[in-house]
């Protein structure tokens, strides 16, 4: 016969079997001390068989509770994080970083660079420019494999 308890921390039900009476164990929620008590009495259940009268017979009482934590509870699904632009706006004004690279400007033939990077400045303003500087880098055309160098701009800026 098992035994029915709660923990008198958490609440949970637990089941564990009579040899267990008296020993101590950790809770799986509350991770706390909990002592087997000894064997509870079975309540004894009578029913009448025929003219024979009432009969006695074991039956196990169960009793289920439900766990309750004092815990903040934590949301199974959660929300992505914030893109770095979207945080980048949200966040306190500070020096910015951006890099603009001359690879990124064509489109259809057509070399964008300048008014890409004009229109770039005249977003963030003069008073908020700290310094425009050229780069070189290099990358691996996907098409050709073959590796080119070419040039960019890094701008830092107080946004």
């Amino acid at each position: 016969m098992d035994i029915v308890f709660n923990c008198p921390h958490c609440g949970l039900s637990l089941e564990v079997d009579q040899d267990a009476a008296g020993q101590q164990f950790d809770c799986p929620t509350c991770q706390k001390m909990v002592t087997v008590p000894a064997v509870a009495a079975v309540p004894i259940k009578t029913t009448l068989v025929g003219n024979a009268g009432p009969t006695p017979s074991p039956i196990e009482e169960k009793r289920m509770a439900v766990p309750v934590s004092q815990k903040p509870v934590e949301s199974l699904i959660q929300k992505p994080n914030k893109s770095l632009e979207m945080a980048a706006k949200e966040s306190k004004p500070g020096i910015r970083v951006t890099t603009i690279r001359h690879s990124d400007c064509k489109e259809a033939g057509k070399d964008k660079f300048d008014e890409v990077v004009s229109d770039f400045l005249n977003k963030i303003g003069d008073q908020n420019l700290v310094s425009i500087t050229p780069i070189n880098y290099s990358y691996l055309d996907n098409g050709s494999q073959k590796l080119f160098t070419d040039f960019g701009v890094m701008v830092i800026y107080r946004g």
